[in-house]
Protein backbone atom coordinates (compact mmCIF):
# COMPACT_ATOMS: atom_id res chain seq x y z
CA UNK A 1 0.00 0.00 0.00
CA UNK A 2 1.31 3.23 -1.30
CA UNK A 3 1.93 5.80 1.88
CA UNK A 4 0.13 9.27 1.40
CA UNK A 5 1.86 11.75 0.20
CA UNK A 6 2.48 14.74 2.54
CA UNK A 7 4.89 17.82 1.86
CA UNK A 8 7.00 18.00 4.57
CA UNK A 9 9.22 20.76 5.89
CA UNK A 10 12.40 19.79 4.45
CA UNK A 11 14.98 21.30 2.74
CA UNK A 12 14.12 22.82 -1.20
CA UNK A 13 15.55 25.90 -2.77
CA UNK A 14 12.23 27.95 -2.55
CA UNK A 15 12.24 27.06 1.38
CA UNK A 16 15.60 27.30 2.35
CA UNK A 17 16.14 29.83 4.29
CA UNK A 18 12.49 29.34 6.49
CA UNK A 19 13.35 25.50 7.00
CA UNK A 20 17.20 26.83 8.40
CA UNK A 21 16.04 29.24 10.53
CA UNK A 22 13.28 26.96 11.82
CA UNK A 23 15.85 25.01 13.44
CA UNK A 24 17.03 27.43 16.17
CA UNK A 25 15.62 26.66 19.53
CA UNK A 26 12.79 28.57 21.09
CA UNK A 27 15.14 29.68 23.87
CA UNK A 28 18.13 31.02 21.72
CA UNK A 29 19.67 34.59 22.68
CA UNK A 30 17.44 37.36 21.08
CA UNK A 31 20.63 39.05 19.77
CA UNK A 32 22.14 35.60 18.05
CA UNK A 33 18.41 34.93 16.74
CA UNK A 34 18.84 38.37 14.88
CA UNK A 35 22.11 37.84 13.89
CA UNK A 36 22.27 34.64 12.84
CA UNK A 37 18.78 35.10 10.44
CA UNK A 38 20.23 37.94 8.72
CA UNK A 39 23.06 36.08 7.81
CA UNK A 40 21.45 33.47 7.20
CA UNK A 41 18.96 35.55 4.72
CA UNK A 42 21.73 37.51 2.86
CA UNK A 43 23.61 34.42 2.76
CA UNK A 44 20.79 31.76 1.48
CA UNK A 45 20.01 35.62 -0.86
CA UNK A 46 23.28 35.54 -2.56
CA UNK A 47 24.12 31.95 -3.19
CA UNK A 48 20.61 32.01 -4.99
CA UNK A 49 21.49 34.92 -7.23
CA UNK A 50 25.03 33.36 -8.19
CA UNK A 51 24.39 30.25 -8.48
CA UNK A 52 27.77 29.04 -7.82
CA UNK A 53 29.12 25.69 -9.01
CA UNK A 54 30.57 23.14 -6.68
CA UNK A 55 34.70 23.61 -7.82
CA UNK A 56 33.62 27.62 -6.65
CA UNK A 57 31.95 26.86 -3.83
CA UNK A 58 35.32 24.79 -2.61
CA UNK A 59 37.49 27.24 -4.14
CA UNK A 60 35.86 29.55 -1.29
CA UNK A 61 35.99 27.28 1.56
CA UNK A 62 39.48 27.02 0.67
CA UNK A 63 40.27 30.79 0.66
CA UNK A 64 38.75 30.95 4.07
CA UNK A 65 40.66 28.06 5.32
CA UNK A 66 43.89 29.99 3.85
CA UNK A 67 42.62 32.95 5.79
CA UNK A 68 42.23 30.89 9.35
CA UNK A 69 45.37 29.53 8.74
CA UNK A 70 47.87 33.19 8.22
CA UNK A 71 46.21 34.23 11.65
CA UNK A 72 48.16 34.36 15.01
CA UNK A 73 50.03 36.08 17.02
CA UNK A 74 51.66 38.92 14.92
CA UNK A 75 49.32 38.37 12.06
CA UNK A 76 45.16 38.52 12.04
CA UNK A 77 44.29 37.86 8.02
CA UNK A 78 40.80 37.84 8.58
CA UNK A 79 40.76 41.67 9.80
CA UNK A 80 42.69 42.67 6.89
CA UNK A 81 39.85 40.77 5.06
CA UNK A 82 37.70 42.80 6.62
CA UNK A 83 39.30 46.20 5.99
CA UNK A 84 39.76 45.23 2.77
CA UNK A 85 36.41 44.66 1.92
CA UNK A 86 35.33 48.54 3.85
CA UNK A 87 33.62 46.55 6.41
CA UNK A 88 35.95 47.66 9.22
CA UNK A 89 35.32 51.15 8.53
CA UNK A 90 31.32 50.52 8.02
CA UNK A 91 31.23 49.57 11.52
CA UNK A 92 33.41 52.11 12.75
CA UNK A 93 31.26 54.91 11.03
CA UNK A 94 28.06 53.25 12.22
CA UNK A 95 29.66 52.98 15.67
CA UNK A 96 30.97 56.16 16.04
CA UNK A 97 29.18 58.92 14.03
CA UNK A 98 30.21 62.74 14.76
CA UNK A 99 28.65 65.97 14.35
CA UNK A 100 29.69 68.71 12.03
CA UNK A 101 32.88 70.42 13.32
CA UNK A 102 34.05 67.39 15.15
CA UNK A 103 37.34 65.44 14.36
CA UNK A 104 36.01 62.39 12.43
CA UNK A 105 37.27 58.52 13.66
CA UNK A 106 38.69 56.19 11.24
CA UNK A 107 40.12 52.36 11.63
CA UNK A 108 43.04 51.66 14.52
CA UNK A 109 44.87 49.64 12.01
CA UNK A 110 46.27 46.39 13.48
CA UNK A 111 49.49 47.92 14.64
CA UNK A 112 48.79 49.95 18.00
CA UNK A 113 51.10 49.14 20.84
CA UNK A 114 49.60 49.21 24.10
CA UNK A 115 51.80 52.25 26.78
CA UNK A 116 54.08 53.65 24.77
CA UNK A 117 56.43 56.52 25.94
CA UNK A 118 55.09 59.86 27.65
CA UNK A 119 56.84 62.47 26.31
CA UNK A 120 57.06 66.16 27.53
CA UNK A 121 55.70 68.87 24.38
CA UNK A 122 58.08 69.21 21.68
CA UNK A 123 60.34 65.66 21.90
CA UNK A 124 61.40 63.68 19.10
CA UNK A 125 59.67 60.79 18.49
CA UNK A 126 61.90 59.56 15.53
CA UNK A 127 64.84 57.43 16.90
CA UNK A 128 66.31 56.15 13.62
CA UNK A 129 66.94 59.24 11.82
CA UNK A 130 65.25 58.56 8.72
CA UNK A 131 63.09 60.62 6.57
CA UNK A 132 62.38 64.18 6.30
CA UNK A 133 61.85 66.03 9.78
CA UNK A 134 58.27 67.11 10.53
CA UNK A 135 57.17 69.46 13.16
CA UNK A 136 53.72 68.67 14.36
CA UNK A 137 51.70 71.34 16.22
CA UNK A 138 48.16 71.90 17.46
CA UNK A 139 45.46 72.35 19.71
CA UNK A 140 42.77 69.81 21.46
CA UNK A 141 39.44 72.02 22.04
CA UNK A 142 36.13 71.28 21.81
CA UNK A 143 32.93 71.97 19.50
CA UNK A 144 32.51 75.65 20.72
CA UNK A 145 36.69 75.83 20.58
CA UNK A 146 37.35 76.18 24.11
CA UNK A 147 41.01 74.59 24.97
CA UNK A 148 41.05 71.20 26.51
CA UNK A 149 43.52 71.06 28.93
CA UNK A 150 44.95 67.50 30.02
CA UNK A 151 44.03 65.78 26.71
CA UNK A 152 46.25 62.62 25.85
CA UNK A 153 47.62 62.38 22.22
CA UNK A 154 48.85 59.10 21.59
CA UNK A 155 50.50 59.05 18.37
CA UNK A 156 52.08 56.27 16.19
CA UNK A 157 53.57 55.77 12.20
CA UNK A 158 55.54 53.97 10.17
CA UNK A 159 59.55 54.85 9.61
CA UNK A 160 60.36 56.13 6.06
CA UNK A 161 61.34 52.71 4.88
CA UNK A 162 57.38 51.91 5.33
CA UNK A 163 57.14 49.77 8.64
CA UNK A 164 56.19 50.37 11.86
CA UNK A 165 58.59 49.47 14.89
CA UNK A 166 56.74 46.27 15.50
CA UNK A 167 57.18 44.89 11.96
CA UNK A 168 60.91 45.26 12.23
CA UNK A 169 61.84 43.87 15.52
CA UNK A 170 65.80 44.10 15.88
CA UNK A 171 66.21 47.04 12.51
CA UNK A 172 63.90 49.56 13.89
CA UNK A 173 64.77 50.92 17.85
CA UNK A 174 61.92 50.01 20.01
CA UNK A 175 59.04 52.38 20.40
CA UNK A 176 60.19 54.38 17.14
CA UNK A 177 57.85 56.71 16.33
CA UNK A 178 55.58 56.46 18.89
CA UNK A 179 54.58 58.49 22.02
CA UNK A 180 51.82 60.44 23.92
CA UNK A 181 51.58 64.05 24.62
CA UNK A 182 49.45 66.00 26.97
CA UNK A 183 47.81 69.29 26.21
CA UNK A 184 48.91 72.20 28.37
CA UNK A 185 46.27 74.91 29.90
CA UNK A 186 46.04 76.01 26.50
CA UNK A 187 45.62 73.27 24.85
CA UNK A 188 48.28 73.14 22.89
CA UNK A 189 50.29 70.07 22.05
CA UNK A 190 53.59 69.64 19.83
CA UNK A 191 56.23 66.95 18.87
CA UNK A 192 58.53 65.86 16.20
CA UNK A 193 58.22 63.24 13.44
CA UNK A 194 59.19 62.43 10.14
CA UNK A 195 56.39 62.92 6.95
CA UNK A 196 54.73 59.55 6.93
CA UNK A 197 54.99 57.70 3.50
CA UNK A 198 52.38 55.04 1.93
CA UNK A 199 53.01 51.41 2.42
CA UNK A 200 51.49 48.23 1.35
CA UNK A 201 49.17 46.31 3.61
CA UNK A 202 50.55 42.24 3.74
CA UNK A 203 49.98 41.04 0.66
CA UNK A 204 51.59 37.56 0.28
CA UNK A 205 48.40 35.71 1.59
CA UNK A 206 45.08 35.25 0.78
CA UNK A 207 44.03 38.73 1.27
CA UNK A 208 46.58 39.94 -0.93
CA UNK A 209 45.66 37.17 -4.16
CA UNK A 210 42.31 38.20 -3.80
CA UNK A 211 43.20 42.26 -4.14
CA UNK A 212 45.23 41.20 -6.77
CA UNK A 213 42.42 39.71 -8.63
CA UNK A 214 40.38 42.33 -8.47
CA UNK A 215 42.98 44.40 -10.04
CA UNK A 216 43.49 46.36 -6.33
CA UNK A 217 46.65 47.58 -5.11
CA UNK A 218 47.71 47.30 -1.17
CA UNK A 219 48.44 50.41 -0.11
CA UNK A 220 47.87 52.71 2.14
CA UNK A 221 47.54 56.06 2.29
CA UNK A 222 50.71 57.92 3.88
CA UNK A 223 49.44 58.78 7.05
CA UNK A 224 50.04 59.51 11.26
CA UNK A 225 47.58 57.38 13.44
CA UNK A 226 46.01 59.46 16.39
CA UNK A 227 44.22 58.41 19.65
CA UNK A 228 42.59 61.30 21.89
CA UNK A 229 41.36 61.22 25.45
CA UNK A 230 39.82 63.79 27.86
CA UNK A 231 37.96 63.22 30.80
CA UNK A 232 34.37 64.28 29.28
CA UNK A 233 35.17 63.79 26.00
CA UNK A 234 34.46 61.27 23.32
CA UNK A 235 37.41 59.71 22.69
CA UNK A 236 38.57 60.05 19.08
CA UNK A 237 40.77 57.31 16.59
CA UNK A 238 42.23 59.09 14.10
CA UNK A 239 44.78 59.73 11.13
CA UNK A 240 46.18 62.44 9.49
CA UNK A 241 46.96 62.29 5.91
CA UNK A 242 49.49 64.13 3.57
CA UNK A 243 47.46 65.75 0.63
CA UNK A 244 50.49 65.06 -1.88
CA UNK A 245 49.85 61.15 -1.19
CA UNK A 246 48.98 59.71 -4.82
CA UNK A 247 46.96 56.71 -3.07
CA UNK A 248 44.44 59.23 -1.18
CA UNK A 249 41.66 57.57 -3.39
CA UNK A 250 42.99 54.28 -3.52
CA UNK A 251 43.75 53.45 0.34
CA UNK A 252 43.39 49.67 -0.07
CA UNK A 253 41.51 50.36 3.86
CA UNK A 254 38.87 52.71 2.55
CA UNK A 255 40.24 54.95 5.80
CA UNK A 256 40.84 58.29 4.27
CA UNK A 257 38.01 61.03 4.97
CA UNK A 258 38.28 64.39 3.59
CA UNK A 259 38.31 66.39 6.99
CA UNK A 260 41.39 64.35 7.71
CA UNK A 261 43.82 65.17 4.91
CA UNK A 262 46.40 68.08 6.50
CA UNK A 263 48.20 71.08 5.30
CA UNK A 264 51.95 69.74 5.32
CA UNK A 265 53.64 73.17 4.41
CA UNK A 266 57.91 72.45 3.38
CA UNK A 267 59.63 75.12 5.56
CA UNK A 268 63.09 76.58 4.08
CA UNK A 269 64.41 78.55 6.23
CA UNK A 270 67.72 78.33 8.09
CA UNK A 271 66.86 80.39 10.93
CA UNK A 272 63.35 78.45 11.71
CA UNK A 273 65.45 75.03 11.21
CA UNK A 274 68.29 76.15 13.36
CA UNK A 275 65.87 77.18 16.01
CA UNK A 276 64.62 73.44 15.88
CA UNK A 277 68.12 71.44 15.45
CA UNK A 278 67.36 70.68 11.99
CA UNK A 279 70.02 70.83 9.57
CA UNK A 280 67.92 72.13 6.33
CA UNK A 281 64.70 71.60 5.30
CA UNK A 282 61.73 70.50 7.37
CA UNK A 283 57.83 70.11 6.95
CA UNK A 284 55.24 71.43 9.47
CA UNK A 285 51.46 70.94 10.37
CA UNK A 286 49.48 72.42 12.16
CA UNK A 287 46.32 70.23 13.09
CA UNK A 288 43.62 70.75 16.14
CA UNK A 289 41.71 67.86 17.26
CA UNK A 290 38.15 68.87 17.98
CA UNK A 291 35.83 66.35 20.56
CA UNK A 292 32.60 66.28 21.16
CA UNK A 293 31.10 66.14 24.86
CA UNK A 294 30.42 62.62 26.29
CA UNK A 295 27.03 61.79 26.24
CA UNK A 296 25.92 60.75 29.62
CA UNK A 297 25.35 57.23 30.06
CA UNK A 298 21.94 56.00 30.70
CA UNK A 299 20.99 54.86 34.25
CA UNK A 300 18.31 51.87 34.95
CA UNK A 301 15.53 52.89 37.24
CA UNK A 302 15.01 51.61 40.60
Amino acid sequence: MARPWKKYPYFEEDTSTDVVLARMGPNVDPRLKEVMGSIVRHLHEAVKELRPSHEEWTQAIQFLTRTGQMCGDGRQEYILLSDTLGVTMLIDAINHPRGEGVTENTILGPFYVEDPPHYPNGTNICLDGKGEPLVVRGRVIDAEGRPVAGATIDTWQTNDDGFYDVQQKGVQPEMNLRGVFTTDEHGAYSFTSVKPRFYPIPFDGPVGQLLGAMERGPNRAAHIHFIVKAAGFETVITHVFTPDCPYLELDSVFGVKETLIGDFVHVDSPERAKELGFSGPFWSLEWDFVLARALPKATGSS
